[in-house]
């Protein structure tokens, strides 16, 4: 459930305005408007992708196994097998509650 980081590159989705007088820094922030296309976006987070899955029987879990019998030196012994065929991904969930984004770049509490 714990993601990382954004792993694209580009614009920074949350850095505001700013007020340094940094010619560098400025031609960067006509970009990222440029990008943006003017619009702010939110810290939070309302949905995200579930890492559960769907079988045929339309069970949702993270894994599915399935019990098979091996015959091992005139021993029948009970095994089981990981399923991976046949599962759809359950797909985007919404949040009971938002979540902070992990790249928002503000520092929450000081201890």
């Amino acid at each position: 459930m714990g993601g990382s980081g954004s792993k694209s590159k580009g614009f920074w989705p949350f850095s505001g305005s700013g007020t340094g007088t940094d010619p560098a820094n400025e031609g960067n922030e006509q970009a990222l408007a440029r990008l943006r296309g003017g619009r702010n976006a939110t810290p939070f987070v309302f949905t995200r992708r579930s890492s559960l899955y769907y079988d045929e029987d339309g069970d949702l879990a993270h894994e599915f196994y399935e019990e098979t019998v091996v015959t091992k030196n005139g021993r029948k012994r009970a095994k089981l097998k990981r399923i991976q065929k046949n599962l759809i991904p359950q797909g985007i969930v919404k949040l009971d509650h938002p979540r902070i984004h992990v790249d928002f770049p503000v520092v929450l509490c000081e201890v």
